[in-house]
């Protein structure tokens, strides 16, 4: 039987193959919503993702599921507020990997208040913020690349 084991370690080079392969994905696109234009272009992808490597201001974690690389999350920056991100591989969805990977890299990723967003019908998503004590605090509207439609997204903060 699974037991759903996670750890988290620092991004890898390596590790973006597998980020790229679950990004194209249309169910998760979709539910991501604020997507990259392309999704297949794999050398654009490795090209912005692996700048992101050695960024000082971005806390760049693979989630490792029993051995296997699940997803990943990541800490930034965005005019001066610290924000997150996560994405977990649809076969692991609904399994609470993502609740427990946002728990342990809360215990290390320590900038506060830190915001989240997720599209306004990812109810996977709020509910992981959630149970992680994220308050939703507002909304706005974007350009959904993966939608191609202006959407409203829910705007999430840790204090």
């Amino acid at each position: 039987m699974n037991h759903n084991e996670i750890t988290l370690r620092k991004t890898e080079i390596t590790d973006l193959d597998s980020f790229f392969i679950f990004q194209l994905d249309d169910e998760a696109n979709y539910l991501a919503a604020f997507t990259v234009k392309d999704p297949a272009d794999k050398a654009a992808y490795l090209q912005k993702y692996s700048k992101f490597l050695n960024e000082p201001t971005i806390n760049m974690q693979t989630i490792i599921v029993d051995n296997s690389i699940a997803g990943s999350i990541a800490g930034f920056e965005i005019e001066g507020e610290a924000e997150i991100t996560y994405w977990i591989d649809k076969k692991h969805w609904g399994k609470g990997i993502a609740t427990k990977a946002l728990t342990a890299f809360l215990k290390t990723e320590n900038r506060r208040p830190i915001f989240a967003r997720t599209a306004f019908d990812n109810f996977g998503s709020q509910k992981v913020l959630e149970k992680c004590n994220f308050v939703r605090i507002g909304s706005d509207k974007g350009f959904a690349n993966a939608r191609q439609a202006e959407i409203e997204e829910f705007i999430y903060k840790l204090t």
